[in-house]
C-alpha cells in the first residue's frame, strides 16, 4: 500500500528543490524528517511538511503503521512559470522567469518495497 501527498505551484525552482529531495529519497520517514529539519535550504521546510502530510495520509486513510514507512518515491516537476520584465539600459527590457514546482511524495511500508524489488529481480 502507498500513500501520497502533493504540493502544487510551490514558488521555488524545481532544480533547487531536487537538491533537497535527493537527500531523503529511499530513507526511513523518521530519518528523512530529521534530515530535513537540519538542512539549510528554503525548500527543506516545504518538503518536510509534505513528508509529514504523506505520513498522516498513510495513517488516516490506509491504517498503515507510521514506524514502518519509508519514502519510496519523491520528485519535483516544473509548474507554471511567472513571467516578469525588468527595465534595462537604453529603454530595453529583459524577461525574468519566476519558476514554480509541483512536489510529490509517496510513502510505503518497508516489507512491500522489499517484495517489489524481489519480484522485479526475478523477472
Amino acid at each position: 500500500m502507498q500513500a501520497k501527498a502533493v504540493a502544487r505551484t510551490v514558488r521555488i525552482a524545481p532544480r533547487k528543490v531536487r537538491l533537497v529531495l535527493d537527500l531523503v529519497r529511499g530513507k526511513d520517514v523518521g530519518e528523512a524528517v530529521a534530515l530535513l529539519k537540519l538542512t539549510n535550504k528554503r525548500a527543506a521546510s516545504v518538503v518536510e511538511k509534505l513528508v509529514l502530510s504523506a505520513v498522516a495520509n498513510a495513517e488516516h486513510n490506509y491504517d498503515m503503521d507510521t514506524d514502518n514507512l519509508i519514502v519510496s518515491e519523491i520528485y519535483a516537476n516544473e509548474g507554471p512559470t511567472l513571467k516578469r520584465f525588468r527595465p534595462r539600459a537604453q529603454g530595453r527590457a529583459t524577461q525574468i522567469l519566476k519558476r514554480t514546482s509541483h512536489i510529490t511524495v509517496v510513502v510505503s511500508e518497508k516489507e512491500q518495497v522489499a517484495e517489489e524489488a524481489t519480484v522485479e529481480n526475478a523477472e
